[in-house]
């Protein structure tokens, strides 16, 4: 594929007033959420919701890519039709996931490093024959006493854009997501300081590794206060920090940023994603890719009776995702409330 096709579908993902559906999650993860409401965590369980998903309705109206798992990349509908293919007929493109998770990082206690590139061209390589158009890896940061050290983030950016560089190689947009966790009791500027260096960290290394900016999104985290501190920020002040940092780290030529949600509620999440597009314009679009920000709700409807309630699951994420699609334009009139 050429630099020229890989640049077409990073814009066809930040078209306006469209963002990204996650439903890309861990094992582990997956489990947690199915057991929060009571769902046995099977195989059956998870495709089943997965699709209820996918097929819901005028889904393609404010979503314009869904990022799958290896498991879910290789699942099908009911009625047969593989997921990705799926989704390429509703005009929506379908991603992966391809980190292998993150494993405790040698000299550096309470530090983590993304593992996962062994193997990676091989991988992206077959994801791309299932129908994959874009890949996503994930770096997490987090800020504590003495943290994060130099070597962390140093790791977590080399290993990101060895990331980029392969997908780009096979076909595929990178999705390059260095997450600053919310965890902890730091304070505004604390979590400004270190989203500034991360950020840094992560475009130099991209430069060095030939990764082509035009044809690479950027999903990071929001700038914001640790959720076991007492410093609280309000919507404006969330956007204005996350603003000032990535306009002086993130190069314009990069067609769009994709927050995460990251542990934000549903409408705390939409609420900071449409004041910065309300304090806009911006040389980037900036949009979603949230996971549980869109589906908590649809799987508490879903969980109450999964044989009966899929239409009104379907209505909820329809509704999620309308919501951050009002946002990602800056016309969500329940922020301004």
């Amino acid at each position: 594929m050429s630099i020229e096709d890989l640049a077409d579908n990073a814009r066809a993902l930040v078209a306006a007033g469209k963002g990204i559906l996650a439903i890309d999650e861990s094992g582990p993860t997956i489990a947690r959420r199915f057991a929060d409401v009571g769902l046995p965590n099977s195989e059956a369980n998870r495709r089943a919701y997965r699709e209820l998903l996918i097929t819901a309705p005028g889904l393609a109206g404010s979503i314009s890519g869904v990022a799958l798992s290896d498991e879910t990349i290789r699942q099908s509908t009911s009625t047969g039709v593989p997921f990705a293919r799926y989704l390429d007929d509703q005009g929506i493109l379908a991603g992966i996931k391809v980190d292998k998770g993150s494993q405790p990082l040698a000299g550096c206690p309470g530090e983590v490093v993304t593992e996962g590139l062994d193997g990676l061209r091989q991988r992206l390589e077959e994801y791309r024959k299932l129908g994959a158009r874009f890949a996503k890896w994930r770096a997490v940061i987090r800020i504590g006493e003495g943290i994060p050290t130099g070597t962390c983030i140093e790791s977590n950016s080399h290993a990101l854009a060895r990331f980029a560089a392969l997908a780009q190689e096979q076909g595929l947009v990178p999705m390059v997501e260095p997450e600053v966790l919310m965890e902890g009791d730091h304070d505004l500027d604390t979590s400004y300081e270190v989203h500034e260096v991360v950020l840094r960290s992560l475009f130099d290394a991209l430069y060095q590794q030939n990764v082509m900016l035009d044809a690479t999104l950027l999903k990071p985290s929001m700038v914001l206060p640790g959720s076991d501190g007492d410093d609280e920020a309000g919507v404006d002040e969330v956007a204005e920090a996350t603003l000032t940092c990535i306009r002086s780290t993130v190069p314009a030529i990069v067609p769009g940023i994709l927050f995460l949600s990251g542990g934000q509620d549903d409408e705390r999440a939409t609420a900071h994603l449409d004041a910065m597009n309300r304090m806009g314009p911006h040389p980037w679009v900036l949009s979603f890719s949230y996971g549980r920000a869109l589906q908590s709700a649809a799987l508490q409807v879903w969980a109450e009776d999964p044989a009966s309630n899929a239409g009104k699951a379907q209505d909820a994420v329809i509704r999620r995702a309308r919501a951050n699609a009002l946002a990602a334009l800056g016309r969500w009139e329940r922020a301004r409330a």
